[in-house]
């Protein structure tokens, strides 16, 4: 893709943090004090998990209005554009309503409003008042943040499991590169779910403490929850040093259902093709951001491929998933928001990496530069 295109705003929430100066200060000392015990949520256990921090001083998400979207992700999404209304506002007004997609990746939307009203009508034994079917439909949070906007482009998710708002950004530029639009809304939402987190129990996968990937003794993932919200647009603003979407690399190896190929084959594809499409060496690359979800299979394919790309002297990555907990179909766009994050502050010399891989071998790189570095 020949125009550059710059994520110009974000706004990010996760157990790291609801603004920037937290999530980045948090990062820094990869502190996992984010990271919460549930008892209620896997019977017979208490897990770790990654929750947006509601607790005094910080007030509790906000509400809302409307019924059938009132659900958690659409909470998380009202928190983060609450959090950037002016310049929300300011880039809506600029491209014109009609020239704005909302590009968002996320796979629980509503699924564990739906599973409490379930369990309502088990126990009490009359159907109560409060489902909605848009609660589980996979576009709602799309729908519902389009509204918000009032932007009136098209509005989808993409729910590719966990790589699903990795390639958000990959469908966004799309868009904007076939002409249907000018600039998107782009990123992804996942809240807390039970459903979610007893599947990931039935495969063995949870760890029993804090996940820690790349440790011989890894035993298994933490999920989290979180939203990251970029708007996307040609134009760079000069108000801080501009950060250049420059490359999504996109493979799909479909070597299991939710197992990785053991050789990293398609994380290797997905990360050259990032790399090309950004016009980097490997040897441009100063951040490289895991998937590192801390199980056994991952973390062993995804190092061979890191190797086979950048070298075995190569150690500028990491893993943040111990600090935010896996946030699913939110994870890609969490993480390209910390590698945001860490670009803007002067934290990594060159370009940032960010790695998502999912069931079903759906990969994917994003590659962000700062402005001077894009090819």
């Amino acid at each position: 893709m020949s125009d550059r295109l710059y994520l110009t705003h974000l706004a990010c929430a996760c157990a790291l943090g609801r603004t920037h100066g937290e999530i980045l200060a948090n990062a820094r000392a990869r502190s996992s004090a984010g990271m919460s015990p549930l008892s209620d949520d896997v019977l017979g256990r208490t897990i770790l998990f990654g929750r947006v921090p509601e607790v005094a001083p910080r007030a509790p998400l906000p509400r809302v209005a409307e019924p059938e979207f009132d659900m958690r992700a659409n909470r998380l999404l009202l928190l983060a554009a609450e959090n950037m209304r002016a310049e929300l506002e300011a880039f809506v007004a600029r491209h014109d309503a009609d020239r704005v997609a909302v590009v968002l990746g996320a796979s629980n939307t509503g699924i564990d409003e739906a599973q409490r009203y379930v369990d309502r009508w088990l126990d009490e034994g009359a159907k109560p008042a409060e489902m909605f079917f848009s609660q589980i439909e996979l576009g709602t949070p799309a729908d519902y943040l389009r509204r918000l906007l009032g932007v009136k482009g098209p509005a989808y998710v993409v729910s590719t499991a966990c790589s699903s708002s990795a390639k958000a950004f990959a469908s966004a530029r799309r868009l904007i590169a076939a002409g249907v639009v000018d600039a998107a809304v782009v990123g992804g939402v996942d809240g807390r779910c039970r459903f979610a987190m007893n599947g990931f129990h039935a495969l063995g996968a949870l760890s029993q403490g804090l996940c820690r990937p790349l440790a011989p003794d890894r035993d298994g993932i933490n999920l989290g929850e979180g939203v990251a919200l970029f708007t996307m647009e040609r134009a760079a603003t000069r108000a801080a040093l501009p950060i250049c979407l420059a490359g999504v690399g996109e493979s799909s190896d479909a070597y299991h259902a939710t197992a990785p190929d053991p050789e990293g084959r398609g994380a290797e594809a997905a990360m050259r093709a990032a790399l090309a499409e950004a016009g980097l060496s490997p040897s441009d690359v100063g951040y490289l951001n895991l998937h590192g979800t801390g199980t056994q299979a991952n973390d062993a394919m995804e190092m061979k491929a890191v190797r086979r790309v950048f070298g075995e002297g190569f150690s500028a990555y990491e893993s943040t998933k111990p600090l935010t907990g896996h946030c699913l179909g939110a994870a890609g766009a969490v993480e390209a928001a910390i590698c945001w994050l860490k670009l803007r502050a002067g934290d990594v010399t060159g370009a940032a990496l960010s790695n998502s891989f999912a069931f079903g071998g759906s990969n994917a790189c994003v590659a962000l530069v700062p402005e001077g570095a894009a090819a």
